[in-house]
């Protein structure tokens, strides 16, 4: 069996804020919107129909409760999910909270302007908000 190796991009563009089931959930670097990824820690899985019935559960299951936990964070008024996977062919879910008047409002945040990194002490504050809002 192969080792799980987390794709290059996902590791560039996001930090690890927490370790789950299936998961490891990361906070995209781009700052315009409070964004998580999910990364069910699998080997060569790109589609969700690649898990075995069990951790497909675990995905939903996991999927609900950082959606949850990120309207907590952020009180957004709508949180999306998708499992997007054209470039970074590896299985990783987004969880993206979003506003009204937020950067590219009602449009979709992917190709949309360059991403604004998170200064440090912000990184750190939204990785707390969203940890916190697990409890």
């Amino acid at each position: 069996m192969q080792p799980f190796v987390l794709d290059a991009r996902l590791a560039q563009d996001s930090v690890s804020i927490m370790k789950l089931g299936l998961c490891d959930l990361r906070l995209a670097k781009d700052s315009r919107w409070p964004w998580l990824i999910l990364v069910p820690q699998r080997a060569n899985v790109s589609e969700v129909f690649d898990l075995t019935p069990l951790d497909q559960a675990m995905l939903t299951f996991e999927q609900v409760t950082v959606g949850a936990a990120l309207k907590k964070a952020t009180g957004a008024e709508k949180i999306n999910i998708a499992a997007i996977g054209n470039i970074v062919r590896q299985l990783h879910v987004h969880v993206v909270a979003r506003v009204e008047n937020d950067p590219n409002w009602p449009g979709p945040i992917w190709g949309f302007g360059q991403s604004v990194p998170y200064e440090e002490e912000a990184l750190a504050a939204m990785k707390n908000r969203i940890l916190e809002a697990f409890q």
